[in-house]
């Protein structure tokens, strides 16, 4: 029985109560949660509150106050109870960054909505109208959750996070069921449940800026090791990225460093107290041989100072429209299939290729013809001919 209309809760906060709450909800079927964070000026961002629903109650647990979560984390990596969060990759993130946690069981009713004719994202608010009809209530999505005491309308604001989720849950499994899309789901869910899922590469933000594409091969190096070194920076302090180097700043220095310091310290976008802090340290980033490893990153940007061939992107153009085109046609959603960023490094990155379709149930959803396409993108061929447009492998 659900507890979706019962706004009653039990506040937790004492090691004594989560040790009770887990006794009490050890063998629950499911358990509906969300989290409160604050990650303003930390690289880590500080967990302020769990909020859970399960069969036996709500609960609002404070983990300043609880000590070690154990109990709370033990039921996460409980694989008989199904967890059910909306958009829960922050939140899983989160407990795997703060205490290695990997969750199993997980049903997400944000990807299980891109698999019903939503956008993917949808919001918490927009899918909880559409689906229930409830109006959520505004008030506190900024607010301060590490101060204490809770304001009440706060722990209110707060539970309301959950309290739709076992009905949103019901209601995307039946419509899964239906649709025959239950094991689509299923797939996309299986990330979450990988430790892999939540390692992410210190390249990872310079790979997927669209600003790499136009640098040459000098200036993209060096946007490597410069992001790379604001990461591991910021995790060091225990700061925000922000706070170690402004992404607003980044272009500038990229474009600016390989003339050297002086370069830096005339171009008036870029702080005096910036360049005298960190001159320096952008210049030896720059002036550093290439390693294996960057030959590697790079090898899968794609380098448009080569004068590709302008064929290649119409074909990668029409390919991504007509994977549109059938995201409407069976409503899914597109982002949940693939993006148009993802077909160009198919190209260039076979392992990030087969990482992205493997043998599932995007495979079967985009049909024969389209994955033939994708697996030999690097001979397609386009022609036009008596009026139809055909793409065809070039060696066929």
């Amino acid at each position: 029985m659900s507890n979706s209309n019962n706004r009653s809760y039990q506040f937790i906060d004492s090691s004594v109560q989560l040790d009770q709450f887990y006794q009490d909800n050890k063998t629950v079927p499911w358990l509906c949660f969300d989290t409160e964070f604050v990650g303003e000026k930390r690289y880590w961002p500080r967990l302020c509150l769990i909020q859970v629903a399960t069969e036996n109650g709500n609960y609002l647990i404070d983990p300043f106050e609880c000590g070690k979560l154990d109990p709370f984390l033990s039921l996460m990596e409980d694989a008989k109870i199904c967890k059910i969060t909306h958009a829960g990759d922050n939140d899983y993130r989160l407990l795997n960054n703060l205490f290695g946690t990997v969750p199993k069981n997980v049903f997400d009713t944000q990807i299980a909505a891109g698999f019903l004719g939503y956008r993917y994202p949808i919001s918490f608010r927009k899918l909880v109208e559409t689906e229930l009809g409830w109006h959520l209530k505004k008030g506190y999505a900024v607010a301060d959750w590490e101060a204490r005491p809770f304001q009440q309308r706060q722990l209110n604001y707060a539970l309301e996070d959950v309290l739709p989720l076992y009905r949103l849950w019901r209601k995307a499994s039946d419509k899964l069921e239906k649709l025959n899309r239950t094991a689509w789901a299923k797939e996309e869910f299986g990330k979450l449940e990988t430790a892999s899922y939540y390692e992410k590469s210190p390249y990872y933000e310079a790979i997927n800026s669209n600003m790499i594409k136009s640098l040459a091969k000098k200036e993209k190096l060096f946007f490597l090791r410069l992001t790379k070194w604001r990461v591991q920076t910021a995790e060091r302090r225990n700061h925000s990225k922000e706070m170690v180097l402004p992404s607003k700043m980044i272009n500038h220095i990229v474009r600016n460093v390989g003339a050297g310091k002086d370069a830096l310290k005339k171009n008036r976008r870029i702080p005096d107290k910036i360049t005298d802090q960190l001159g320096d340290i952008f210049v030896d980033l720059y002036q550093l041989k290439e390693t294996t490893e960057e030959r590697s990153m790079l090898d899968k940007i794609p380098d448009f100072d080569k004068g590709d061939d302008q064929n290649e992107d119409i074909i990668i153009d029409l390919l991504y429209l007509l994977i549109k085109y059938k995201c409407i046609e069976e409503k899914v959603a597109t982002s949940l299939v693939c993006s148009k960023n993802q077909l160009l490094r198919f190209k260039l990155d076979k392992e990030y290729q087969n990482e992205t379709l493997g043998n599932g149930w995007r495979r079967i959803f985009l049909g024969t013809d389209m994955v033939e396409w994708l697996d030999n993108l690097e001979d397609l061929k386009l022609e036009i001919n008596g009026g139809k447009i055909e793409i065809r492998v070039g060696h066929e």
